[in-house]
């Protein structure tokens, strides 16, 4: 089959552009249901799924990580495998450990985003949608099934026809604690750029700041500048999507490979450590250790010093160290006072 396609990409496209139309023909009961309005969102998602597998194949070429996903798979069904994903993908633990504010920041930021494509998809590919029945009552709709009969005045239907208000109000509270930080922050404000660092948030921003608009306008306003608001919405999220893929949000859709790499180091460091060569401290897996040299040496890296042991053998604290031996002629890696630094372990 892989010579039927010129490339990775080519074959990844083709198998998942036909798994999306057949599941977009089944539900929305042969395309009976395809909202036309929705259609540039449409348009906006494949040239989205488009980027975004040429920047994961281009990822996952790369030799760290490759080795990353080929033994990462090989240890999804660890009994610690549901936790770490509640982890990095439901909870943000690992992010509470920065402070809350960042935590907040993220989570409103971060299920914002992922709670609104779980409403648009949807409503874009027609696998969701409403009927309403003469006595008051929605019913809706998933895959051609009848899933519940709801009332058109009751909470679950506010909540069902307000849930895209309610997490722009959650991306607008995260883009405003993320703009924040970064302009009060100094290492923030050392290390940032506006294409990459800010742009992302104002495109978020205006996402969600033109969405409240529609609402406002059907509301308060009878729906008077409905229609323009409408298309300056629509190419907003279109632009964002097609943006995705390529900047500082690509991390979005990458996240789910974090479990892969925690799984890697975790399975690794219950059968054995690594001794650092100076202090003899035990700071990665011996695998990981091994594998990180292996592929240095496969890019024609060589950090085997005169000592007889190589770079990717020091822990952190005595690899600086050693730098500083290097630049300095006085054996400082050889000091067995340890550093006070929050980044000392690794």
């Amino acid at each position: 089959m892989d010579r039927a396609f010129a490339s990775k990409f080519a074959k990844m496209m083709f198998l998942t552009v036909s798994g999306l139309f057949i599941l977009m023909f089944i539900g929305s009961r042969f395309f009976t249901h395809i909202d036309m309005a929705l259609y540039g969102y449409m348009v906006g998602t494949f040239v989205f799924i488009a980027g975004f597998f040429y920047r994961f194949i281009a990822w996952a070429e790369r030799p760290p990580a490759k080795l990353i996903l080929t033994k990462g798979i090989k240890l999804l069904f660890r009994k610690t495998t549901p936790r770490t994903t509640t982890e990095h993908l439901v909870t943000y633990r690992f992010i509470w450990h920065r402070g809350w504010y960042r935590w907040t920041q993220h989570v409103l930021l971060g299920w914002g985003c992922i709670l609104s494509a779980f409403v648009t998809f949807p409503l874009v590919f027609g696998w969701m949608y409403f009927t309403m029945d003469d006595n008051g009552y929605y019913t809706v709709v998933g895959f051609g099934i009848d899933l519940m009969k709801i009332r058109a005045d009751g909470f679950i239907a506010f909540l069902f026809f307000n849930a895209l208000n309610i997490t722009a109000f959650m991306v607008i509270g995260g883009v405003c604690m993320a703009l924040y930080r970064r302009l009060k922050d100094m290492q923030a404000r050392a290390e940032q750029s506006f294409v990459y660092d800010f742009l992302p948030l104002y495109l978020l921003l205006f996402i969600s700041i033109t969405g409240l608009l529609l609402t406002f306008s059907n509301i308060f306003l009878h729906g008077f500048g409905h229609p323009v608001m409408t298309v300056i919405h629509q190419w907003s999220v279109i632009i964002t999507l097609i943006y995705l893929p390529f900047g500082k949000l690509a991390h979005i859709p990458f996240r789910p490979m974090s479990v892969l790499a925690r799984n890697y180091r975790e399975h690794y460091s219950e059968q054995s450590m690594k001794a650092c060569k100076v202090c003899g401290t035990g700071f990665v897996s011996a695998e990981q250790s091994q594998d990180v040299i292996a592929l240095l040496k496969q890019n024609d890296i060589e950090f085997q010093m005169k000592e007889g042991f190589h770079l990717a053998e020091l822990c952190l604290p005595c690899r600086r160290k050693y730098r500083m031996s290097r630049f300095a002629g006085v054996p400082t890696h050889e000091v067995k006072v340890k550093e006070a630094n929050q980044n000392a372990k690794g």
